[in-house]
């Protein structure tokens, strides 16, 4: 599955405030450590807000903090806000048209979809914040190791 650069960059804000949520972080820093437009970050940043996963404060010293729950939150909550998930295309290929290869075949394609949907919607901001963290303990162990 390939994700809308949007939803990319929703899932790495609010990994990176959610890891500190009493932190405020600007967009121009957030779009620093991952490469990316202020101005695209600022777009997603703002529905964010208004989906009430992130918190604006204004003013010297602002930016936004994470205002969601890590615990609750998923992936496909976030994705959802940004791509359309649902299987369109699987509902029309009841209706259609379509030799029995190409029945098959989308109905598999079908299948995929649903699994990546039920994965995604498994997996929370939490999780996602715990592997980080797992990777960042095993980076230091591996460097030595090579030594």
């Amino acid at each position: 599955m390939k994700l809308q650069i949007s939803s990319r960059l929703a899932i790495f804000a609010l990994l990176e405030l959610a890891g500190d949520p009493q932190r405020q972080v600007s967009v121009s820093e957030i779009g620093e450590k991952f490469g990316v437009s202020a101005h695209h970050l600022a777009k997603v940043m703002h529905t964010l807000g208004r989906a009430g996963l992130v918190r604006s404060i204004r003013g010297v010293g602002g930016g936004y903090s994470f205002a969601g729950n890590a615990r609750r939150t998923t992936l496909l909550d976030v994705i959802e806000l940004f791509e359309e998930t649902s299987s369109v295309d699987c509902d029309m290929a009841e209706a259609g048209d379509l030799s029995s290869a190409e029945w098959a075949l989308s109905q598999v394609l079908c299948e995929i979809d649903d699994i990546a949907r039920a994965t995604l919607g498994a997996i929370t901001l939490s999780t996602m914040l715990k592997q980080i963290a797992r990777r960042s303990e095993a980076k230091p162990a591996r460097a030595t190791a090579s030594a």
